[in-house]
């Protein structure tokens, strides 16, 4: 099967592209890596008439190094991430939650803010950057704004974005030397989505603990006293039935296995990128 006629552009600028947004006024699509775009369209999941094509488009593909935190652009790949081209914030934790992400073809083609746009509840960087306390970065006509990622992803496969803005990338805060951190997701096989996720950060420095569980067929979810969590006074087990109280907990078995292995991995490290 073969997508539906639509009309293809390049704009030069981010200004451009939100202009092609607002005349489209909601039936246009943005494309970068279209690792995920691509397959739906061809299937006819999604219908457009307008592709506007920004993987090229160098506002969305520097890296900007500030004194407490890293502007990662939106088209950045996740094998750029892997690879080391562009500055890890964490020195190291993004780089090896960007090797574990599908498969090599995939991570060459597929973007750090498409992942985010697409909101795949089971994907690797919606977890990621909502445990890293990221925010992104939207683009408009009019102004911009900057938000939490655990507010930008709203719902399974929806975001924030208004039918006239762009998401220009993640603003990711720099850890402490002493921060710790825990990411563990299942898969039935390297390569596939996650079943069940779970990240911890804590970092004493900056007075910052937050533990977060993904796969949840929604955004993923920051857990209630994370503090307790992480010091050992709250098992993971009690810590998801009081933030899903009416969730079946028999679901929830690898998610606080997930838990507990991201535990295990931030308690033996020693800091960032270790």
């Amino acid at each position: 099967m073969k997508p539906v006629s639509f009309d293809y552009s390049v704009p030069e600028n981010s200004l451009a592209v939100v202009e092609h947004l607002k005349n489209a006024q909601g039936t246009a699509k943005i494309v970068a890596g279209n690792q995920s775009l691509g397959p739906m369209l061809n299937l006819r999941l999604v219908r457009t008439n307008a592709l506007i094509d920004v993987g090229l488009l160098a506002e969305v593909r520097k890296c900007v190094v500030n004194q407490d935190n890293v502007f990662i652009g939106a088209g950045i790949t996740h094998a750029e991430i892997e690879d080391g081209d562009v500055q890890d914030p964490t020195n190291g934790w993004m780089r090896e939650a960007a090797g574990n992400i599908a498969y090599r073809a995939v991570r060459s083609r597929g973007t750090i803010g498409g992942s985010l746009c697409h909101a795949d509840p089971a994907a690797d960087w919606l977890i990621v950057l909502t445990g890293l306390k990221a925010f992104a970065i939207v683009q408009g006509l009019s102004s911009n704004r900057k938000l939490p990622v655990e507010n930008f992803i709203t719902g399974p496969f929806t975001n924030d974005l208004k039918e006239d803005e762009i998401l220009m990338g993640v603003e990711v805060p720099k850890p402490s030397a002493t921060a710790k951190w825990g990411y563990w997701k299942f898969m039935r096989q390297v390569g596939e989505f996650a079943k069940a996720s779970a990240v911890i950060y804590h970092d004493e420095h900056k007075q910052i603990t937050r533990c977060a569980i993904g796969a949840l067929g929604r955004q993923p979810l920051l857990l209630h006293n994370p503090e307790k969590i992480f010091d050992g006074t709250l098992t993971p087990a009690n810590a998801i039935k009081e933030s899903l109280p009416d969730r079946d907990f028999a679901e929830m078995t690898m998610h606080v296995t997930a838990i507990e292995r991201a535990l295990s991995i931030a308690r033996n490290r020693s800091e960032p990128g270790k």
